[in-house]
């Protein structure tokens, strides 16, 4: 035998007997998901497992309400009810007397369900002012959310927000704006995006019923003052007209009644009755 195999043998067994765990695989606990999303009042199912063959013990700790669902020796499955706020799970099993545990992260979210948009005003002249305005009730969290105010398919403002609250709360983003010809010939929208890809979830969106702004020209000074003389006219017309009808009426009515009040009156002198008679 080599002085090298003499060597080697004796550092081999020195190694088995001061690092037995380089034998065999480290005791782990694992769950699924690690970290995940959750719309409110909602409900999760949660794997618990390990690489222990034989765990003396094992499950799930949480302050939610808690179904198990199924489990083995080496798992269990648990169904998480009416998640209604953040939340820490903590999974563990104990191997050989001893404990080790892996925790996961749930976060509570409210999505953008009704996005509000309203012009103030809804009709008006090229060059004035007015306002685009966009609320969300009851969203969180809040400084996960970006409203987006759209004319047809351009972005006309970007509103984030900030805070860490998960309490939901109405998002509001307004824009004041100066009134364009083109701006009539295009939807008015809000869209609403709700970004919780850092919490491990995706991208919540909903968008707006769709808005129309009437756009008028401005008119001209000497536009406006034949309008105004026209109406003046007309309704002088109409005034004159409405007078000289009570007139002729009244002149008409005296006439009549004073010929039959004169034939009346002479019908009651005396010789007026013989000579009837006669």
């Amino acid at each position: 035998m080599s002085s090298f195999s003499c060597w080697v043998l004796p550092a081999a067994l020195l190694t088995l007997l001061c690092c037995p765990g380089s034998a065999e695989k480290a005791f782990e606990v694992y769950i699924w998901p690690e970290q995940v999303v959750v719309e409110s009042s909602r409900s999760l199912e949660v794997n618990c497992s390990t690489n222990c063959a034989q765990p003396e013990s094992g499950g799930l700790e949480t302050s939610l309400t808690k179904t198990l669902l199924a489990s083995q020796a080496r798992w269990c499955q648990f169904l998480i009810s009416d998640i209604s706020q953040d939340t820490v799970l903590l999974c563990h099993f104990t191997c050989l007397g001893e404990q080790q545990s892996k925790n996961a992260t749930i976060s509570v979210y409210h999505p953008p369900k009704q996005v509000i948009l309203k012009l103030q005003p809804t009709s008006v002249t090229i060059g004035n002012p007015f306002t685009i305005e966009c609320s969300v009730p009851g969203v969180a969290p809040l400084e996960s959310l970006t409203l987006t105010l759209l004319r047809g398919r351009e972005t006309l403002y970007n509103q984030t927000f900030e805070g860490a609250t998960v309490v939901p709360q109405e998002a509001v983003a307004t824009l004041n704006v100066t009134a364009h010809r083109e701006d009539g010939h295009h939807n008015f929208s809000c869209q609403a995006e709700l970004d919780l890809r850092s919490r491990g979830g995706g991208i919540v969106r909903s968008i707006s019923e769709p808005q129309v702004l009437e756009v008028y020209e401005p008119m001209q000074d000497n536009q406006m003052i034949i309008i105004v003389t026209v109406v003046s006219v007309l309704l002088f017309l109409f005034v004159t007209s409405v007078l000289l009808c009570f007139v002729f009426g009244q002149h008409w009515h005296q006439k009549r009644t004073g010929t039959y009040g004169v034939l009346a009156a002479w019908r009651r002198l005396p010789w007026a009755h013989q000579a009837q008679v006669a």
